[in-house]
């Protein structure tokens, strides 16, 4: 059982926390050290008190996310809830990290701001999306972020320009290592507020009517193929409904993996490779995981 501690910069410090609940596929092992925090300047004063060479991670809302069963290393934060800022400055959108990217698409619609609709189907926060250039529905992340604000592990805020990264299909080369986003300015051009919300529903609509989402999953396992869908690769493999431990091939969404409620990491992990090994044998195309994997495995006694 995790003890919990408040930390003197008046963080909650949970030891050995298991990571499962802070997932979207409710598996994982448990951090070392897990940090919630409230406020950005709790978080920096911790930070800049961390020794440099303790293993430091931030998550998010923890879709599009592998925790394998080992649990992570070091110190692990998050503070999704205390970023939670969305209004519009000037002429562009802002938002926090912790934003969820469904509630950025709806409030952007609400200020008449088009072009972000596609967000409603991104399963994450803007901390998220900005991270991986997330995307769906022909419509990626960076293509509206005019800056970024970020944090690094010594604590220092600063405002960055769109201009000093470069995203590419569901990646963001970063200008700085150790570096995690705070927020965003969204450069949306001005348009009919009402039919964006309009195409918003239609938006979440179909992606209740096409994707398991009353199960635990962490959304699109596999990256797109240019030209091609994964989905449709691992259908066309006899992939769908396979299962090993306690995940599964989602029989409703072929690029979709599911817990059926008793899943490991490693039960994951080794469907995702399965998939891989037999669309590349049966279709000679190579899938590259959309989802991340971090922490340790469970060696075998």
């Amino acid at each position: 059982m995790s003890a919990s501690v408040i930390h003197q910069t008046g963080l909650q410090v949970l030891q050995h926390e298991p990571l499962a609940r802070y997932t979207s596929w409710r598996v994982g092992g448990p951090a070392d050290r897990l940090v919630l925090a409230q406020r950005v300047e709790d978080l920096q004063q911790f930070l800049q008190q961390l020794p440099a060479s303790e293993p430091l991670t931030f998550i998010g809302l923890g879709s599009n996310l592998l925790v394998r069963d080992g649990g992570v290393r070091g110190t692990v934060v998050v503070m999704h809830q205390a970023l939670q800022a969305l209004a519009m400055e000037g002429d562009r959108v802002y938002a926090d990290a912790g934003v969820t990217c469904a509630k950025l698409a709806r409030f952007a619609a609400s200020q008449g701001r088009v072009g972000a609709e596609f967000m409603a189907g991104i399963p994450g926060t803007v901390g998220g999306a900005l991270a991986m250039n997330a995307g769906c529905y022909g419509g990626e992340t960076w293509q509206w972020v005019d800056e970024v604000k970020t944090i690094n592990r010594a604590g220092v805020v600063q405002v960055r320009s769109r201009h000093e990264y470069q995203p590419s299909y569901r990646q963001v080369a970063h200008p700085a290592a150790d570096e995690w986003f705070l927020g965003g300015w969204f450069a949306m051009p001005s348009g009919d507020g009402k039919a964006s919300a309009t195409q918003i529903k239609q938006l979440l609509a179909k992606r209740l009517a096409s994707q398991p989402l009353n199960m635990p999953s962490a959304g699109s396992t596999f990256r797109n193929p240019e030209g091609d869908f994964a989905a449709r690769l691992i259908e066309a493999s006899g992939l769908k409904g396979a299962v090993i431990g306690g995940a599964q091939i989602s029989e409703k969404h072929a690029n979709f993996i599911v817990n059926l409620g008793h899943a490991s990491a490693a039960d994951i992990e080794d469907l995702m490779a399965h998939a891989k090994a037999i669309v590349l044998e049966k279709q000679g195309v190579t899938l590259h995981q959309e989802v991340k994997v971090i922490g340790e495995g469970v060696l075998a006694v």
